[in-house]
């Protein structure tokens, strides 16, 4: 397979040059919007949703049938810092019981119709402690952007990236300290159920991370390469590798926002392509979303992670357009539009 990068430098300038939405289906959707059997704007986010899901596929009236779910794990070096309620093995334990149907991600795929892939990324080999120097080295970052790349079907017409990572708050807490600054303290969370002591230590780790990394302030990718891990950087690569087929993607939590507000920060139309599919209970979520522009679809306290809130909003996608492409205009109803 020819991959369109091999290198940062290479991945930096696909990110710039992106394709956009088809402008001629933007605005065949629109018109239809307006034509369809109901009060103008009454059908409020959801003829938005539609409209900017039938840009981006090329279709003013199109449908999801082929849904992609992928949910990627990886192991931190950071966690051998007791940053997680949870030790590193129950990161393979949940890949197995992905593997075996039993998760909440498998019950929502079979839901909504999704198929699930599962990718697990060198568990037996976790990233470097980023306290002391890079999580990953350029090579290592590039092939978990690839791995993230291929992992996309061409022929998905929607994709939910998901992660299984233990330790994977912190890192996703350490990307936004160094691209949106504050205090480390601002985006630290209780990920997996740490108390009041996991959390100092958490933002403690966080500091050091930047500390020990301090070209990833303001750099999206050193961001992700120096305190991210592999499956936050594969989420970032399967949503590039969207975006290079059309597919329009929902974001899932915390750990998938942070990971893609790194393409944010090379590109500033990156992740139009996007939406926010939930507004995690991690309180740093809200304000990651708020810095990228994204109004999350839901908000009900979820915090399990493995792509759960992004699958949810799935349904809701299929329900906007099954109203804007299903519904009759008023011409084709015989009914008066004044």
């Amino acid at each position: 397979m020819n991959l369109p990068f091999a290198t940062l430098a290479e991945f930096e300038v696909l990110l710039e040059s992106a394709v956009g939405p088809d402008t001629k289906a933007l605005g065949e959707a629109e018109a239809r919007n307006v034509q369809l059997t109901k009060p103008p704007g009454a059908l409020g986010r959801l003829e938005d949703l539609a409209v900017w899901y039938a840009g981006w596929r090329g279709e003013p009236a199109p449908k999801i049938i082929a849904p992609q779910v992928v949910v990627f794990a990886g192991n931190h070096g950071v966690a051998a810092k007791g940053v997680s309620a949870f030790p590193v093995e129950v990161t393979e334990q949940m890949v197995l019981n992905f593997q075996g149907g039993g998760a909440a991600i498998n019950q929502l795929c079979e839901t909504f119709g999704a198929t699930l892939d599962v990718v697990a990324l060198e568990l037996d080999n976790p990233t470097a402690d980023f306290t002391v120097g890079a999580a990953m080295s350029e090579a290592e970052v590039v092939e978990a952007l690839t791995a993230g790349w291929t992992a996309v079907k061409p022929d998905a017409d929607l994709l939910v990236a998901g992660e299984m990572g233990i330790g994977n708050t912190t890192s996703a807490a350490a990307i936004c300290y160094a691209l949106f600054g504050g205090e480390a303290e601002d985006w630290v969370g209780r990920g997996t159920g740490v108390d009041d002591a996991g959390l100092s230590l958490k933002a403690r780790v966080v500091r050091e991370g930047l500390a020990a990394n301090p070209n990833a302030t303001k750099n999206g990718l050193q961001a992700l390469r120096c305190l991210g891990g592999r499956e936050l950087a594969a989420i970032a690569g399967a949503v590039a590798a969207a975006r290079s087929h059309r597919i329009p993607v929902i974001i899932d939590g915390f750990i998938c926002t942070a990971a893609l507000a790194c393409l944010a920060m090379v590109s500033e139309g990156a992740l139009d392509h996007t939406v926010a599919g939930h507004q995690s209970q991690e309180a740093a979520h809200a304000e990651v979303l708020a810095a990228l522009g994204k109004e999350p679809i839901f908000s009900l306290g979820l915090r399990l992670g493995e792509g759960s809130g992004g699958a949810l909003a799935i349904g809701l996608m299929k329900a906007a357009l099954a109203c804007h492409s299903g519904m009759a205009t008023f011409a084709e109803a015989g009914v008066s539009e004044d």
